[in-house]
């Protein structure tokens, strides 16, 4: 969907009652923590109203959002979450606004390359760890790579959905420390030696983790992750402005310079 389609949509449903002066209320996927926060303050800089963000799993935020709480923007790690509030009226039609990828991120010590990535990921002996499958779609992605896997290798699929650890996403599952990466935490506790997930929080955990490293999936293992925006009804004031700057040049740089692919021209 284009940007002129989502501005044509949330002017179907603005409210001209909002105040503009009142936060923008955001629930963002938690991998969105550190682009979106950027993000919050570039837009209240540019003259916009301020941003309250809240992050988790996509899923558990759009279970929250059902359940009724105050939201004006979702932005979702996958289209599915943000697509359902649509179908149900609560929201405007989602837009796609940056792009993801799945990675492995593997432990101080575990010998793996993206060759052999799938052997190590089979092997008994290590620990796969990945996040809640439907809660988050972290999870939903790395199971899509078991799929591709058992393509390669029959009776890889069966033996990963059994082993794999569902360590994180999930509604009971711990939150991320202040100031630091819940992956590298995960690793560096001998919780995981290899984590499926999203490229940029394997990026991050690296940083943290000496001698973890990111191993980029294989071409016949390679799964997207593709982010999408709505907009909820009725909306509010600064609502559509905050998104459609999401959308923005100044926005996708802000998508671009935390790791994600922008999707958006100028």
């Amino acid at each position: 969907m284009s940007i002129r389609q989502l501005l044509i949509g949330v002017a179907m449903i603005a409210s001209s009652t909002a105040s503009a002066q009142e936060p923008v209320r955001v629930f963002a996927a938690g991998s969105l923590r550190a682009a979106m926060t950027e993000m919050a303050q570039s837009f209240t800089a540019a003259g916009g109203a301020a941003v309250n963000a809240t992050f988790g799993a996509s899923g558990l935020l759009r279970e929250r959002i059902e359940k009724g709480e105050g939201v004006d923007v979702f932005a979702s790690a996958d289209v599915g979450n943000a697509l359902a509030l649509a179908r149900a009226g609560r929201a405007a039609p989602p837009v796609v606004f940056a792009r993801n990828r799945l990675c492995a991120l593997v432990a101080p010590g575990i010998d793996a390359t993206s060759d052999t990535l799938l052997d190590r990921m089979l092997d008994p002996r290590v620990k796969l760890g990945t996040s809640t499958p439907k809660a988050d779609p972290s999870g939903d992605y790395a199971w899509l790579l078991f799929e591709k896997a058992d393509k390669l290798r029959a009776g890889a699929y069966a033996i990963l959905d059994k082993k794999a650890l569902k360590l994180t996403g999930g509604a009971d599952s711990p939150p991320p420390p202040p100031g630091r990466s819940l992956y590298g935490m995960l690793i560096g506790d001998g919780n995981a030696d290899i984590f499926l997930t999203y490229c940029t929080n394997a990026l991050d955990a690296v940083r943290e983790i000496a001698g973890a490293r990111l191993v980029a999936l294989p071409d016949t293992l390679a799964v997207g992750a593709t982010y999408a925006l709505t907009v909820l009804t009725p909306a509010r004031a600064g609502a559509d402005r905050f998104a459609l700057y999401v959308m923005s040049m100044p926005g996708q740089e802000i998508m671009t310079r935390n790791g994600f692919a922008a999707v958006a021209s100028p």
